[in-house]
């Protein structure tokens, strides 16, 4: 079965050069001061590089929750029981989760999906691997062919979605003990103590957070996972939920769709996805930086530029959803009023100092 990481990598597309370079074309034939909007452009001309089309459009949009529940709240590592994840996955089928409510404002769809709960919940997309991940601090997470399992159902979800008309994702979770898993991937990943990129997540006190931390060093080793194998480290340490997003990021690569990364746990996801696929990173686009300790640490590894800083810490992708709004008024402007159109002179790219 590793040999679909193979195929992946040999999938993955490459930048448009000729694309790019039109949408940077375009930005400048705009009448406004050159490179105004700052990252924002930066942003389009990544997504026309990645879909070989400077026509940018992403009015079809959708959050792909990935649910899964993981075995180490056994630890008391959380503030709440592992039946919240089933309990919030219901309430996305209903449209009354936080993502809804936002995601509803900035006219995106909001597909659940069960990569791994305990509980399976009637309307969520069945990709389930197993009832939720081992307890991590006593044994490994999952196999590798269950951590592949669940990266190739995510693979596979961006091909549908873009068949179904879909032109771009956010790559939003829903798995209570999932700050957990993802500080334990980072801490393995990048020879790290757990301590410092270990958080609060949902609000721990201070003695949930060393317990979090305790079960984390315990993790790393009983399972001694090797830093140099991604895959080994995922499936020692991971969660099913990590596990999908990172085929999200893949599933863009070679499907050319992009797709947003939210907050500190699709970060991670995204990591282990460039990891494992090197050049998987042309189909992310940065959204915000969580407040947990590691994010900005992991995405400046990804070299990726979060858009927006607002100490959120949701999940979900509701700070994905906050970048759609942004977006749209960067391509409003991108299809907007050019030099030629006011009869203006262009602006040009002016050397030396004033």
């Amino acid at each position: 079965m590793e040999e679909l990481l193979i195929q992946w990598r040999e999938s993955l597309r490459k930048q448009d050069l000729a694309a790019r370079a039109a949408a940077q074309r375009q930005w400048d034939s705009i009448a406004k001061p050159l490179g105004s909007l700052g990252a924002l452009e930066k942003l389009v001309m990544d997504i026309a590089a990645l879909t070989g089309n400077p026509h940018v459009d992403i009015s079809r949009r959708a959050v792909v929750v990935c649910c899964a529940d993981n075995g180490v709240v056994a630890e008391g590592v959380t503030q709440t029981g592992q039946e919240v994840t089933a309990r919030m996955a219901e309430e996305m089928v209903r449209m009354h989760s936080s993502v809804c409510r936002m995601a509803e404002t900035a006219h995106a769809d909001v597909i659940p999906v069960d990569f791994g709960m305990v509980r399976p919940v009637e309307g969520v997309l069945n990709r389930r691997v197993m009832s939720g991940t081992e307890d991590m601090a006593r044994r490994p997470s999952m196999t590798r062919e269950q951590a592949l399992q669940a990266m190739a159902y995510g693979v596979d979800l961006v091909k549908d979605l873009k068949e179904q008309g879909y032109s771009l994702l956010i790559s939003g979770e829903m798995g209570i003990g999932n700050t957990t898993t993802s500080s334990a991937l980072v801490a393995a990943l990048l020879n790290l103590p757990a301590e410092p990129v270990t958080g609060r997540g949902a609000g721990l006190s201070d003695a949930g957070l060393q317990r979090k931390i305790w079960a984390i060093e315990r993790a790393i080793a009983v399972n001694r996972p090797d830093p140099n194998d991604p895959l080994d480290v995922l499936s020692k340490l991971g969660g099913l939920d990590i596990c999908g997003m990172a085929g999200l990021f893949i599933g863009g690569a070679i499907h050319g769709v992009p797709v947003i990364i939210d907050g500190f746990i699709s970060t991670v996801a995204a990591l282990i996805a460039q990891k494992l696929c090197p050049g998987a990173d042309i189909a992310m686009v940065a959204s915000h930086c969580s407040e947990e300790p590691a994010a900005k640490r992991v995405l400046t590894i990804l070299n990726k530029y979060p858009i927006i800083f607002a100490n959120m810490r949701l999940g979900e992708g509701t700070g994905g959803v906050c970048l759609l709004p942004m977006l749209d008024m960067a391509l409003a402007v991108y299809g907007g009023t050019t030099f030629d159109q006011v009869g203006m002179e262009a602006y040009t790219p002016q050397g030396g100092k004033s």
